[in-house]
């Protein structure tokens, strides 16, 4: 089993999910977050005064999986989060030893 963790921007996120939706994944969570990579932020014009944006709004997208599934989800996310301009986010994936669904105690993939 994986966890899928994408940072993307904001915008994208519906075309995120729709991707997912149509590989099957069925469970996603979203947590709105800021933060910065390279480039470091921007400035901004605010009514005459320039001012430095240090940390930019982005969307953090986790999904569960099983192993079969992982390519499928990282090439969708990558196609559905893509602008080709800087700043499009990064995908981390990581092991996930065991997952338990509290409802009814169901353990592994059998729980996602």
């Amino acid at each position: 089993m994986k966890l899928v963790t994408a940072v993307i921007k904001p915008f994208k996120l519906d075309d995120v999910r729709e991707a997912l939706s149509e590989i099957g994944v069925q469970g996603v969570t979203v947590t709105e977050v800021k933060g910065f990579g390279r480039q470091k932020g921007h400035t901004e014009l605010y009514r005459g005064a320039e001012y430095v944006v240090d940390f930019l709004p982005k969307v953090k997208v986790e999904v569960a999986i099983g192993d079969a599934l992982l390519d499928q989800v990282v090439e969708s996310i990558m196609k559905a989060a893509n602008t080709g301009k800087i700043g499009d986010g990064k995908i981390f994936v990581q092991n996930l030893e065991q997952v338990i669904r509290i409802r009814t105690g169901e353990t592994g993939e059998d729980a996602i």
